[in-house]
């Protein structure tokens, strides 16, 4: 399995609506990737960092997918779609990373 974060830097101009997020960008993530294989998604919003700071994010999405190859094709049918949305919730610029999920418990 792996899963693609979708993560949100923080910053002193960063603009980010939590709840457009959770309530309108997460439930069209989930309609569009959905039927492409997409097994869950879950979001964070950065509360601090390790040392009690800002944290380094504003929020992330998780993403998980059997596959690299069936999130690349997912992203690749519909990703436009879902990044004509980013600016309705945020001005910064995401970053994307896939991971290997490692069982570690």
């Amino acid at each position: 399995m792996i899963r693609a974060t979708v993560m949100y830097p923080n910053g002193a101009d960063a603009r980010f609506d939590h709840e457009y997020y959770r309530t309108k960008h997460l439930p069209l993530v989930k309609a569009k990737l959905g039927p492409r294989g997409l097994i869950r998604a879950e979001v964070d919003r950065g509360l601090a960092g390790g040392d009690g700071g800002p944290p380094p994010l504003v929020g992330a999405m998780h993403l998980f997918f059997e596959s690299v190859e069936t999130f690349q094709k997912a992203m690749g049918e519909v990703g436009a779609e879902l990044i004509a949305d980013v600016p309705n919730y945020t001005n910064t610029a995401f970053q994307i990373q896939v991971s290997q999920v490692v069982d570690v418990g």
